[in-house]
């Protein structure tokens, strides 16, 4: 199969992974992006395990926001005890 930037793809190893839309191309590699909403580096020597699939066929992963880390306060500094004196 001849893959050109745009085409929309299935890996025939991996169904779960849904149909995929080809981002890049070069000689070594595709880059694809996946319905299940990953993008895989696929070897040139593996171009035979994809196959054509139906453009109706792949769903555009829903944008998910990074998750906000929520702010941690601020450590205060133990203060030193002073050594008392005892005298007798």
């Amino acid at each position: 199969m001849v893959l050109k930037t745009g085409n929309i793809v299935s890996h025939s190893g991996a169904l779960e992974w849904g149909s995929g839309k080809v981002l890049e191309v070069t000689s070594t590699l595709a880059m694809i992006q996946f319905s299940d909403g990953k993008s895989r580096k696929i070897a040139s020597s593996h171009f035979a395990i994809l196959q054509p699939a139906a453009a109706a066929s792949y769903t555009h992963p829903a944008e998910v926001p990074p998750a906000v880390k929520a702010a941690r306060a601020p450590r205060v500094a133990k203060k030193k005890k002073a050594a008392v004196e005892l005298t007798v």
